[in-house]
């Protein structure tokens, strides 16, 4: 099936949404970007690779397609088909299980993009799946709820890892649209999935950076929306370059923009203000952390 954007929003009921020419085509920055990290960038506990988007695959030394990236200012996240499950009016919540919830405990989180890199605040995320059993609940709302983006465009979302039905490799079915613009739907991957090779649907664009923790997994994923940004203002010069008071990056660290961090004997500046954490080293995650 022809992959497609929505033609209305929740904000909007009557805003019409057209996909772009070619919303799989990849920038030549980002494959030059995939061929270097892969060089370097470890693998995760639990068999993903450190960064979805830019590592080789794990079977070989191909190249995956890389996430669209937002500082090349020309790719967004692909769109996927909604499917037959979808429910409107899902409930707000930030996580869609309780302690006593079957399955693999899963945590996804990252931030929604423009395209100039900037972060949306107030982004629209509306999320549903299959249980552990690979069963859909049309009759309520189990495994269904929407979320808006902080003022840093960041969002979590607590679950399980979903089940598996006929024809489908494990996925997520996401809604994203910024406030006041158009839906992207669409669907996130697990790496070293068998059947992702036999599902037809399944995009490597889409593969989260997932990892084990504890009796748990962890993915991340940030979304490259199609919302035109005025660029960031320049960052000022530094002659010669300097690391910042932080020194060598830490876990459990607050960053901020134009923060400067030495990781491995490489120097890095922070894209975005965050809370570091384990897993989010500058080498693995180009959204918040680049080179120089």
């Amino acid at each position: 099936m022809t992959p497609q954007m929505d033609n209305t929003t929740p904000h909007d009921p009557d805003a019409s949404d057209g996909a772009s020419a070619d919303p799989r085509r990849i920038s030549r920055k980002g494959l030059l970007k995939a061929a270097i990290v892969a060089g370097a960038a470890p693998l995760l506990a639990g068999g993903g690779v450190a960064l979805a988007r830019d590592a080789a695959s794990p079977g070989g030394g191909a190249l995956l397609a890389p996430t669209p990236q937002c500082d090349d200012g020309d790719d967004t996240t692909p769109p996927q088909m909604e499917g037959p499950y979808f429910k409107p009016n899902s409930p707000r919540r930030t996580s869609l299980v309780t302690p006593s919830t079957p399955g693999v405990p899963l945590t996804v989180s990252g931030y929604v993009f423009g395209r100039a890199c900037r972060p949306i605040s107030g982004a629209l995320l509306d999320f549903w799946q299959a249980d552990t059993n690979g069963s859909y609940d049309m009759a309520q709302y189990a495994f269904r709820g929407h979320q808006f983006t902080g003022a840093d465009g960041a969002f979590s979302l607590t679950t399980i890892v979903p089940g598996l039905y006929p024809g489908r490799t494990r996925h997520i079915h996401v809604k994203a649209q910024a406030p006041g613009g158009r839906i992207l739907t669409t669907q996130l991957y697990f790496p070293n999935e068998p059947r992702n090779n036999t599902d037809a649907l399944f995009d490597p664009e889409l593969l989260m950076n997932v990892r084990s923790v504890g009796n748990g997994r962890q993915g991340t994923f940030d979304f490259v929306l199609d919302v035109a940004q005025t660029p960031g203002p320049s960052d000022p010069p530094t002659d010669p370059p300097t690391d910042p008071p932080g020194g060598t990056w830490t876990a459990g660290t607050n960053y901020r923009a134009g923060d400067r961090v030495t990781y491995g004997g490489v120097a890095y500046r922070c894209r975005q203000a965050h809370r570091s954490m384990t897993g989010w080293e500058p080498p693995n995650v180009p959204a918040l952390w680049e080179r120089g």
